[in-house]
């Protein structure tokens, strides 16, 4: 028996059987019990579904991902679980400490150890086997509880990271831009120094979060799925990390394998972007589920359950690019971006105090004055726009992605282009003006022209170091 369950494991996780299921009805719902227990503090409500039969049975309580995540978007996954035998706790998110904001992975973990206790609780529940299963941001959660707690039987990912939630967001955001067309260095500007600038005004909650430490405690059973079109997890980096991570911890039973035909969330889909049929949430279908998905995960706890973990295996992933490590230095982009600012703003600053002290002008002529006040317009609309919007493709999680305008580039990058090309001209021309007029020239004017050709020439380096002046 054991044989033939690891048989049929290996070749799901390989893709055989992954196929799309015929349109039937689905059998009935299993029964729920509505529950509610505390945790840090918080009263969390949820439903147990009910598997049918005495028991005792395996227990699974299921973390959701980011967001609100109420109950409602899990009841696929917690029917489909409780049909195959296994009592299972799906719960809505807390609100408290929660938010687009702000999230502590430590207090959700509890929250899910929280679960765990009121499964193991109950008479029907087998309180040797109950485990986590945990979607996307619940990845990063479940495992995190597994090394808090030995109460934890086994825990189940789907679409989980190994990275930390940045690099993964900024990993999706390059993936989603180039869905829309978009072809060039601006990735690179969102992956780099866009998602230090992110990172150091803490907008992005976790962001820094590693799970290496907690993969390295962790010492049950894991098996981590991905769909074989994940488009928001770099899932062949993160199987490669789940595998070595949890083999140095000394845990013998990991199976890292993909879902055929399966978007980030294991449901179908045809690119990663849309979702195939399957239930309506929040006006979006989230895709069928697809048996191919449910049964690796239910075979698998089966064989948990027997007391007989299947042995460490690990399928190939898909082919994906790679992930890049975002900006780690945001003192030094702020530090840059204020001297920019500055030296950019120092003209017309000039210029407004001698209008309140009602001082004259310089008699140098109009030439240097009008091309300075070129150099410190464009100059700060190149510094700030491209911030802004790099920084709100990040911030936003790209809500509205940019879509390319022409030559694979959006209509707003482009414009950024063309400014910061206008920066080192306008300033040269800046240069062959103010030398031509240096003699009528008085020494505030000669002080500010010369900060204005300093900041040009510094703008340039980091309008490079921003891909400003790569297509």
């Amino acid at each position: 028996m054991r044989v033939m369950i690891v048989a049929m494991l290996v070749l799901l996780c390989w893709g055989i059987g992954g196929g799309k299921a015929e349109a039937q009805p689905g059998p009935a719902d299993p029964e729920q019990e509505q529950v509610a227990f505390d945790s840090d503090g918080v009263t969390l409500r949820g439903a147990v579904y009910r598997p049918t039969g005495a028991g005792p049975h395996p227990g699974i309580v299921l973390v959701g991902g980011s967001g609100p995540g109420p109950r409602a978007e899990y009841h696929p996954e917690a029917a489909a679980f409780a049909r195959a035998g296994f009592t299972t706790l799906v719960v809505d998110k807390r609100t408290v400490g929660y938010s687009t904001s702000h999230r502590d992975f430590s207090v959700l973990a509890d929250d899910a150890l929280a679960g765990v206790r009121l499964l193991r609780d109950r008479p029907d529940v087998d309180a040797a086997h109950v485990g986590l299963w945990g979607f996307s941001e619940g990845g990063w959660v479940a495992t995190l509880a597994a090394s808090r707690s030995s109460t934890v039987g086994f825990v189940v990912t789907i679409g989980g990271s190994g990275l930390t939630p940045l690099r993964t967001q900024t990993w999706f955001l390059s993936n989603l831009l180039r869905h829309n067309g978009v072809s060039g260095h601006l990735p690179d500007a969102v992956s780099g120094p866009g998602a230090a600038v992110v990172d150091g005004l803490g907008a992005f909650p976790e962001a820094d979060y590693d799970p290496v430490p907690a993969l390295r405690q962790v010492r049950v059973p894991v098996l981590a799925l991905w769909g074989d079109h994940d488009v928001k997890v770099p899932s062949g980096e993160s199987a490669a990390i789940f595998q070595h991570e949890l083999a140095a911890a000394g845990d013998h039973s990991v199976t890292t394998c993909f879902v055929p035909h399966a978007g980030h969330n294991g449901h179908r889909t045809t690119d990663g972007f849309d979702s195939v049929g399957g239930e309506i949430f929040e006006g979006k279908p989230l895709g069928e589920l697809d048996p191919g998905y449910t049964d690796v995960i239910t075979d698998w706890i089966h064989a948990i359950a027997a007391d007989q973990a299947p042995p460490t295996s690990a399928a190939t992933p898909p082919q994906q690019p790679a992930s890049r490590a975002p900006g780690t230095h945001p003192g030094l982009e702020y530090a840059a971006l204020a001297a920019l600012l500055l030296g950019f703003a120092a003209y017309p600053l000039s210029a407004l105090g001698r209008m309140m002290l009602r001082r004259s002008p310089s008699k140098a002529g109009r030439g240097p004055h009008r091309t300075a006040r070129a150099v410190s317009a464009i100059g700060l609309l190149a510094t700030l726009g491209t911030v802004t919007y790099v920084v709100g493709i990040v911030a936003t999680g790209a809500k509205l992605p940019p879509t390319a305008f022409t030559v694979g580039q959006p209509l707003p990058w482009l414009l950024l282009h063309a400014l910061a090309l206008a920066v080192p001209l306008t300033a040269a021309i800046l240069a062959q003006s103010a030398w031509r007029a240096r003699a009528r020239m008085d020494a505030p004017l000669r002080r500010q022209t010369l900060v204005l050709l300093t900041t040009a020439m510094a703008f340039v380096p980091w309008a490079l170091h921003w891909q400003l002046f790569s297509r």
